[in-house]
């Protein structure tokens, strides 16, 4: 079983998201990340859904997704080349002894101070999967006080026209 990441170009309408997802929920099949937005046409959303499947369940995922009027198009990224990014919001306990460390491992990581309190800092930070997990490992000291994260968006390499 390994982590899949599939789009759909959806037609940007009411109920669509509760359509893909309960087809997702009928058949049993579990969504590890789910990021909805719209794209460069205002009637067309991309769906990027990350699923963890054996390539079975993958094919089951893509053909059902395929089958929803409202899907355009389904395209899988395993064997493609692709961006992939992540956002996460995480505060961090950081009480002015330690600030100055909590600040110099955002900057390692290329995060972004966006709030200061008196014994927190959130920062920002975005890259794929690994970089966010990495982050957090060495955060955890610290003290996590809370964390978002947005999920996965993902876009193939070079020039794709057209492509989801």
């Amino acid at each position: 079983m390994h982590k899949h990441v599939i789009t759909a170009m959806v037609q940007n309408e009411p109920g669509v998201l509760a359509h893909v997802a309960g087809m997702f929920a009928a058949r049993g099949f579990n969504i590890d990340s789910l990021v909805v937005g719209r794209t460069e046409r205002p009637d067309v959303s991309r769906m990027t859904i990350v699923v963890v499947a054996d390539d079975r369940t993958l094919e089951q995922v893509r053909k059902q997704l395929a089958k929803i009027i409202a899907v355009l198009k389904v395209r899988d990224f395993t064997d493609v080349a692709y961006v992939q990014r992540d956002l996460m919001l995480i505060r961090i306990h950081a009480k002015s002894d330690k600030r100055g460390e909590v600040l110099e491992l955002a900057t390692l990581f290329r995060g972004r101070v966006v709030d200061v309190a008196p014994t927190s800092v959130m920062i920002e930070l975005a890259g794929d999967e690994e970089k966010l997990e990495a982050f957090m490992e060495l955060a955890r000291p610290y003290g996590i006080v809370e964390m978002a994260r947005t999920g996965v968006i993902a876009m193939p390499r070079g020039r794709q026209s057209g492509d989801a």
